[in-house]
């Protein structure tokens, strides 16, 4: 790597500046193959150094650049270096506060590069830029090289999960994609879940942490669950025939070997049959597709169609309560209404017995008062009248009120009778639809376990074939069996010490694989002391705000460096594991062509290995999925928090609206008290004072 350091001094001083210590240091310790940048802040001149590094560089296959704190024209630079690369298959830009040049330069990235096929953009900010977003999502359409993209804590809308949607519905080679931790929301999740049925390659899709209901998470998790039963069957498939080509191709070599014309038509037949026995293979396969295709496109479209009847089913019901409390307050009011009304006839009727009494006073003083009172006579009787008038005005008022009020209820009492029909109507179509979605659901899976079991008829018969035919030409083939038994026994002294010889080496690889796993187990707890340290410093910053901004930054910047080195230790792990793979390999070359007995061995001693990988990786998995859930927990607190702040907002904010309103009937209801009061009031002055006036109390006697 000394020309890549070299390289890059003379193009930093090219373009007149001075080269990173940092990035000559990290160049100078670099592993073969990998180039490891994280957490060092690169600036415009050393990214354009870089990208024009990278257009030719044909050794680095990994690249990493997280945290980096790379500007958009940085990013920039680096991404249209990459374009022209062919060699790098790992690119790693987590934290690196991408926007809307960054996508852009992506897309581009996408459309011309062939190589990469892992690509790792967590933590950066590609989501809210919706058309640079939509350009990334149609680049990702076009590219047949990526295999695993990484977009957490992007800040992803459901309107960016829709273009990645149709991104999915185009894209034939992506399999591994992580939206975890954005806001892609109920109508995201169903753009992503009914862009599934037509990709099949992508067999994990996690959507943590996005507001999305359980019943789209269980339907991307069964569309998950079928692609990953998909691949598995094509990869058996796939190795059934590899295995049935180096049967064939084993029986050519034999027959060449013996020269001999009597295995033609035989071998002609085998092939023949095994051509066969793969046509309908791949029909079965192809139609068991199809069928699990539309019985997947059906239960899509029956959960969307019980998804908009639950919507509608609470949305009438939310209807019928706020239809009930609005005919409970009518009730109340034409309550309140016919008890005013009550009271103003019962008013009505104590003024017309007034009215009646001074009408027959006033005609007693006709008769007995003389000319005097003729001129007093005619006046009382016209205010009582405009009296009556005024009264019976308002008592038509009231009943006309009192009738509208009516209608009002009735009408709305009419409203809970039709809202309460469409709710039982649509709560039994529910019901209906979800019996007949449970009854095709059932008949779907019966269906596919016809299929599954008659591909496994099918697989079964075929085996059988091909075990009778390998039987057929072994009984032949013992005649040649017993000419080579001679060499056979000649080389039976060389595969013993051949055997010795691999008993040291898997002894050796043993030993080196035990301490390799000690290492390993000492760089992940060294890992998770770290970790915890690391959350206790940021715990420790929350505290303290801006004044231990620059310590916490250093503590930070320091566990990045052991977390680096971890890695570097890790990846040389990792190397020489693959350099014992490589020299178990060699020995499988060398043991193949004298004994293929050797071959299974070899292959079960990486078997192991695998499996050991595997599981170590899904500790880490594990352990990362711990702590997303934890963050999910306090997550789900904060919103629930929040939302019960909201919700008591909400109730002060209508408690506020009633009890305003209570005042203003209140104030109302005592204004038409004192209304009726001083009516009363004006009422019985004007009787006394018509009786204190007439002369029928001058006539009467002094008691």
């Amino acid at each position: 790597m000394e020309e890549f350091q070299h390289s890059y001094r003379r193009l930093c001083k090219e373009s007149g500046a001075e080269p990173q210590e940092t990035v000559l240091q990290q160049l100078q310790e670099l592993p073969r193959g990998r180039l490891d940048l994280a957490t060092q802040s690169l600036t415009v001149e050393t990214c354009r150094a870089l990208g024009k590094l990278l257009q030719k560089e044909a050794l680095l296959t990994e690249l990493i650049l997280s945290d980096c704190m790379l500007s958009e024209e940085g990013a920039t630079l680096l991404l249209q270096g990459l374009c022209a690369n062919t060699v790098v298959r790992f690119l790693d830009l987590k934290g690196n506060n991408l926007q809307a040049a960054g996508a852009e330069a992506l897309g581009q990235l996408l459309r011309q590069n062939k190589s990469i096929q892992s690509l790792t953009l967590e933590w950066n900010n590609l989501g809210p830029w919706e058309d640079a977003f939509a350009a990334f999502c149609g680049a990702l359409a076009g590219n047949g090289a990526l295999r695993q993209l990484d977009l957490r804590n992007n800040q992803i809308s459901h309107k960016g999960a829709e273009e990645l949607a149709l991104a999915l519905t185009r894209n034939a080679h992506l399999q591994q994609l992580d939206l975890r931790w954005n806001s892609i929301g109920l109508l995201g999740g169903r753009a992503l879940v009914n862009c599934l049925p037509r990709n099949r390659t992508l067999w994990r899709l996690e959507l943590a942490g996005n507001n999305v209901p359980g019943d789209i998470l269980r339907a991307v998790e069964q569309a998950m669950d079928h692609n990953q039963e998909r691949q598995t069957t094509s990869r058996e498939n796939r190795a059934r025939t590899h295995v049935l080509s180096k049967e064939v191709q084993h029986l050519q070599e034999e027959k060449s070997r013996q020269g001999s014309g009597w295995l033609c038509p035989q071998f002609l037949d085998l092939m023949e049959t095994i051509d066969k026995q793969r046509k309908e293979m791949a029909r079965s396969s192809r139609a068991s597709a199809a069928c699990v295709g539309q019985l997947q496109e059906a239960l899509n479209e029956r959960h969307s169609i019980i998804n908009a009847l639950k919507a509608k089913l609470q949305m009438a019901e939310a209807a019928l309560a706020l239809s009930e409390q609005k005919a409970q307050g009518l009730g109340e009011l034409l309550a309140m209404a016919e008890q005013e009304q009550r009271s103003l006839a019962q008013r009505q009727a104590k003024e017309r017995r007034l009215e009646q009494q001074v009408g027959r006073r006033a005609g007693g003083q006709a008769v007995l008062g003389g000319v005097t009172s003729g001129a007093h006579a005619p006046s009382h009787p016209q205010e009582a009248a405009e009296r009556e008038s005024k009264l019976l005005r308002d008592l038509s008022a009231a009943n006309e009120k009192h009738l509208l009020l009516r209608n009002q209820v009735d009408e709305l009492e009419r409203k809970v009778r039709s809202q309460q029909e469409q709710l039982f109507l649509a709560r039994q179509e529910l019901t209906n639809t979800a019996a007949e979605l449970k009854i095709r659901a059932v008949q779907a899976e019966e269906r596919l376990e016809l299929e599954k079991k008659r591909s496994r008829q099918s697989l079964e018969d075929v085996e059988q074939l091909r075990a009778k035919e390998v039987e057929h030409m072994t009984r032949h083939l013992e005649e040649s069996e017993r000419a080579m038994q001679e060499r056979v026994q000649r080389l039976e002294a060389s595969r013993l010490s051949l055997e010795e010889e691999l008993s040291r080496v898997k002894a050796a690889a043993l030993s080196e694989r035990g301490q390799a796993e000690e290492e390993l187990i000492k760089a992940k707890n060294q890992v998770r002391l770290e970790e915890q340290q690391r959350l206790a410093h940021l715990e420790e910053k929350l505290r303290l705000l801006a004044q231990a901004r620059d310590e916490a930054q250093s503590a930070c910047l320091q566990q990045r460096q052991t977390v680096a080195d971890a890695q570097a230790r890790a990846s040389q792990l990792s190397l020489q594991v693959e350099g014992l793979r490589r020299r178990l390999e060699e020995l499988q070359q060398e043991l193949s062509n004298k004994d293929q007995e050797k071959v299974a061995e070899v292959t079960r001693v990486r078997v192991e290995l695998r499996e050991q990988n595997g599981r170590l990786q899904a500790e880490l998995t594990a352990q990362e999925a711990l702590k997303e859930k934890v963050a999910a927990l306090e997550r789900q607190l904060k919103v629930m928090a929040s939302d019960h702040r909201e919700a008591l907002l909400d109730r002060e904010s209508e408690n506020a609206s009633l009890r305003e309103k209570l005042r203003l009937k209140e104030a109302e209801i005592a204004r038409i008290r004192e209304e009726e009061a001083q009516r009363a009031s004006f009422l019985q002055n004007a009787v006394l004072a018509y009786v204190q006036g007439s002369p029928l109390r001058a006539l009467s006697p002094q008691k």
